[in-house]
């Protein structure tokens, strides 16, 4: 058997967008992806980020916000920038076989009460696992 496509997501804060993407994939398709997330900046993963995947039966709880350097050197088939392109850039990581840039909204920013905000979490998650279960094919 092939081994398992290495993915790597990566945002600034690696706080919500990369992952719950890291979660989708690795809890969805695991038998053929090992995706890891990671950022420029190191925060914590964010609680609306939790929430919102437990929703839907993916418990990213014990992931832990990761900084690019934690990866030097490391393979992977395919790096995916999950930033907001109209917020600013992206943090690049060299040496991957295929690099894509897909922009997604970053939830944080959202104002709001609570729930406006969980909501803002929710569509962005469904905007994540739509877009990785097309351009994966899976």
């Amino acid at each position: 058997m092939d081994s398992k496509q290495r993915v790597l997501f990566i945002c600034t804060h690696n706080s919500a967008r990369s992952q719950m993407a890291e979660g989708y994939m690795n809890a969805r398709f695991g038998d053929r992806f090992e995706a890891f997330s990671a950022g420029t900046e190191t925060t914590r993963v964010h609680p609306l980020a939790i929430e919102v995947m437990a929703e839907i039966g993916i418990d990213i709880s014990g992931q832990r916000s990761k900084a690019l350097e934690e990866f030097p050197g490391q393979p992977f088939d395919t790096v995916v920038t999950v930033c907001d392109s109209k917020k600013g850039s992206c943090p690049f990581f060299p040496g991957a076989e295929r690099i894509i840039h897909r922009s997604f909204p970053d939830p944080t920013r959202a104002n709001g009460p609570g729930e406006e905000m969980r909501d803002e979490f929710r569509r962005v998650r469904d905007e994540i696992t739509r877009w990785i279960e097309g351009e994966f094919g899976i």
